[in-house]
């Protein structure tokens, strides 16, 4: 099972983070689940200067810029 976790403040843009990182899990055919981390100390833990960012498995993918579901798909695949 694929871990995906959407660093951030709980914005706009992180909300479409974690829509997008949804989509992609279904897109993908993967096996997942999506965690919100809200948490600045979480955050400064994963070495993450620009928020929103997204990790999978605990390594840091995109960090300042939301990608979209085909993009996160292919990270998955």
């Amino acid at each position: 099972m694929v871990k995906i976790q959407v660093l951030g403040g709980g914005c706009a843009k992180c909300q479409t983070l974690a829509e997008n990182a949804e989509n992609a899990l279904s897109q993908a055919g993967v096996e997942g689940q999506v965690e919100k981390v809200t948490d600045i100390q979480e955050i400064m833990s994963y070495k993450v200067m620009s928020t929103p960012a997204l990790a999978i498995d605990g390594e840091v993918k995109v960090a300042g810029k939301v990608p979209s579901a085909d993009e996160i798909a292919e990270m998955l695949g």
